[in-house]
């Protein structure tokens, strides 16, 4: 009996293992050095730890996100709501808590009290850039799409007509993300009489601080971190 391997069929497996070993030699390389960069080293074996999960983290975001909103429309003229959207339900103005597994490493606690039990307080400026919101915009290929941190549901896709650095800086010179009418996703978001900015199922976003150049809504990260689920794409 023949034992031979016939090379041929064996290459998709050949190829899999070289880019396995591959990624664990990265791995090792980076374990192994006594200084990452940006870490002292002094506990480099904990921050070298926190840089491969922030990482990791950043790239499954990206994954996770870098795709447009299925079965919803981006962009078009401003979409205003009544009042009676943020009327008091189960959980403060939504029928629900936040989800517990927020993206970019958001406080839950956070994201409950601005999402459910507010309408005119937000997240401190600047506090976008202390999660890992960032990365994922920059590592992503093509636009993020941002879900209801209580829903799933999709409300922006971002960036739109503009690079990943000009919204990113746009959204620091601001203190928070910063969107524009193109990257709103208005079949699930509404702009209330006094611009505070609203899901349509409740969840308070921000607010509409027009500029020179338009709308401009100021929105929460912790409103906008939530990920997609079945029921919202369906």
């Amino acid at each position: 009996q023949d034992h031979r391997i016939h090379t041929p069929h064996f290459l998709p497996l050949y190829y899999l293992l070289n880019i396995m070993i591959l990624r664990n030699l990265v791995l090792l390389l980076i374990s192994s050095a006594p200084v990452v960069a940006g870490f002292s080293a002094d506990g480099a074996g904990s921050n070298r730890r926190a840089f491969l999960k922030s990482t990791a983290a950043a790239a499954a975001a990206v994954v996770a996100l870098s795709s447009p909103a299925t079965a919803a429309s981006v962009g078009g003229t401003i979409l205003y709501g009544e009042e009676s959207i943020m009327a008091q339900k189960a959980h403060g103005t939504s029928a629900q808590p936040v989800q517990s597994d927020l993206l970019y490493g958001v406080s839950n606690k956070l994201a409950d009290k601005i999402c459910n039990y507010n309408r005119h307080f937000a997240e401190m400026g600047g506090y976008f850039q202390s999660t890992n919101f960032e990365d994922v915009l920059l590592n992503a290929k093509e636009p993020i799409t941002f879900y209801d941190s209580v829903t799933g549901k999709p409300l922006f896709v971002a960036p739109i007509d503009r690079s990943a650095e000009q919204f990113v800086q746009e959204s620091k010179i601001h203190g928070w993300p910063s969107f524009r009418d193109q990257e709103v996703v208005w079949d699930n978001v509404r702009v209330l009489k006094d611009g505070e900015t609203v899901s349509v199922d409740g969840t308070h976003l921000g607010h509409n601080l027009p500029d020179r150049t338009g709308n401009r809504y100021c929105i929460n990260l912790v409103s906008i971190a939530g990920k997609p689920t079945n029921e919202a794409s369906s």
